[in-house]
């Protein structure tokens, strides 16, 4: 996982580092954090985060609670447009970068 590589691994972990110090202020979970952003970035954004714990689901839920202003928005913008380094997946593991999907116009009913 070259995300967690030494050459990257102390990069991403000040990125978690300082996205936890907010969500440790707001009194919620870094999760339930990354949903809120996700949240606040318009009316046409709508997360759809995965679950099969009903407590995972319960903490996803409460994520619609946590309200940032417009300086919590921009501290995350900030930590986001850094990005983290290395690839989530190592050679061989196929994702959309690496996939062959056919062209929308090609598909049937559209």
């Amino acid at each position: 996982m070259p995300r967690l590589q030494p050459e990257n691994m102390e990069h991403n972990k000040s990125l978690y580092e300082r996205v936890n110090d907010i969500a440790s202020r707001k009194g919620c979970t870094p999760s339930q954090l990354a949903l809120a952003w996700v949240h606040h970035q318009g009316n046409d954004v709508c997360p759809i985060p995965g679950t099969t714990k009903i407590e995972n689901l319960k903490e996803n839920i409460e994520a619609l609670s946590v309200k940032l202003s417009a300086e919590e928005m921009s501290e995350l913008e900030s930590i986001a447009s850094v990005g983290v380094k290395g690839d989530r997946y190592g050679p061989g593991v196929s994702t959309w970068r690496t996939s062959d999907t056919p062209p929308l116009s090609t598909w049937k009913g559209t």
